[in-house]
């Protein structure tokens, strides 16, 4: 009868209905996570070994476009500075405006307005700066070090330019959330040591959900479009049972 609610291969129409339903969640998850990363975010490709061991060379990371009043101390931005070659480079901000940026400490930490940082994304043998510097950063500029101190040309270089080697805040274009590329680069930490000074740190952005969102939709795809093979074999096999059971 037309009215039991089931097919003739044994699948539900609720079944039916809900894989469907389930398959077209999952494409608007998985597009919305892809179309939702192309909105908030740049990939980049790091140039240099100056971040090591925090991206190396080579290097395909995800940015965050953002405002360069967002930015915060321990961020890691693609900027650009005519002074600096006028092409898109990648450093920590480890300065802000008003900030006095001195290295290195009794401790041989860098100091900020005369608090000493922790850094434990410096590699171990590689000191805070590979010369003793103090800097005043002006209002709407940031300092920016490289995470490899003793190879990176950054603010370091340039403390002989206008504004002590600080770039203004307007030539921040993204912050760096995560490496993409190698696969086991992962997200990018805010560090705790900037965490006290007055403004924090930043918050992560949308890059957890969004690949939720993706992985979430794929599953729901693949789960949904295998349901009607899986039912369709499992009422088959019941009918075969049912059959065998008949003859015996």
């Amino acid at each position: 009868m037309g009215g039991t609610g089931r097919d003739d291969d044994g699948r539900g129409r609720l079944g039916n209905a809900l894989s469907g339903l389930a398959v077209a969640v999952g494409c608007v998850l998985f597009l919305g996570g892809f179309v939702w990363g192309a909105l908030v975010y740049q990939p980049y490709t790091v140039p240099t070994a100056s971040m090591a061991p925090t991206v190396e060379a080579g290097d395909r990371v995800l940015a965050e476009r953002i405002d360069g009043a967002d930015v915060r101390r321990g961020d890691v931005v693609v900027f650009r500075d005519k002074l600096w070659g006028d092409m898109p480079m990648i450093k920590r901000v480890v300065g802000v405006g008003g900030d006095e940026i001195a290295c290195c400490a009794d401790n041989g930490r860098l100091t900020v307005n005369g608090k000493a940082v922790e850094e434990p994304y410096l590699l171990q043998d590689d000191g805070p700066a590979s010369q003793k510097f103090t800097a005043s950063v002006p209002e709407g500029q940031l300092f920016l070090l490289g995470d490899e101190r003793m190879g990176s040309l950054d603010s370091r270089s340039h403390l002989q330019d206008p504004g002590h080697g600080s770039v203004p805040r307007s030539a921040v274009s993204a912050r760096v959330d995560a490496v993409a590329w190698p696969l086991d680069g992962g997200l990018i930490e805010r560090p705790e040591g900037f965490a006290a000074l007055p403004g924090g740190v930043s918050q992560p952005g949308p890059v957890k959900l969004m690949l939720g969102a993706v992985v979430a939709g794929a599953v729901l795809i693949f789960g949904g479009a295998a349901y009607g093979p899986v039912a369709g074999r499992l009422g088959r096999g019941r009918r075969a049972d049912r059959e065998v059971s008949g003859v015996a």
